[in-house]
């Protein structure tokens, strides 16, 4: 996940599906929120950060074990804004710091690490 877009892949012993989640402060809104001067435009991407958050959250939390990939600091923003909710208490969110990877990567990835969390 960056903070752009995210990807869902659901872990499945047999073929795995991927959700992307977009985040709406694109080029486009951070050019017409920098319109009303920059203090618009961060007011505008937190916003939008915030129910970026949001829909995420709201993925993750059908789940017990949750392992959040990315090369920057969104991971860490996702779980801060979450961390306090009981809800995500009771899933083990693991987040793991990595480079930009292809569909394959991502799945071989998950699939090696729940392999060995998990039994199916």
């Amino acid at each position: 996940m960056d903070h752009l877009e995210a990807h869902i892949i659901e872990y499945s012993s047999e073929e795995m599906s991927t959700k992307i989640i977009l985040s709406k402060f694109t080029q486009e809104v951070k050019e017409e929120s920098l319109a009303h001067g920059e203090s618009g435009m961060n007011t505008k991407k937190q916003q939008l950060q915030g129910e970026y958050y949001k829909e995420i959250a709201n993925e993750i939390k059908k789940y017990e074990g949750v392992v959040i990939l990315g090369p920057g600091t969104a991971k860490s923003e996702l779980l801060n804004s979450i961390k306090d909710n009981p809800v995500f208490m009771k899933i083990n969110i693991v987040i793991q710091q990595s480079f930009q990877m292809t569909e394959n990567q991502k799945y071989a990835y998950i699939r090696e690490y729940f392999s060995k969390q998990y039994l199916y």
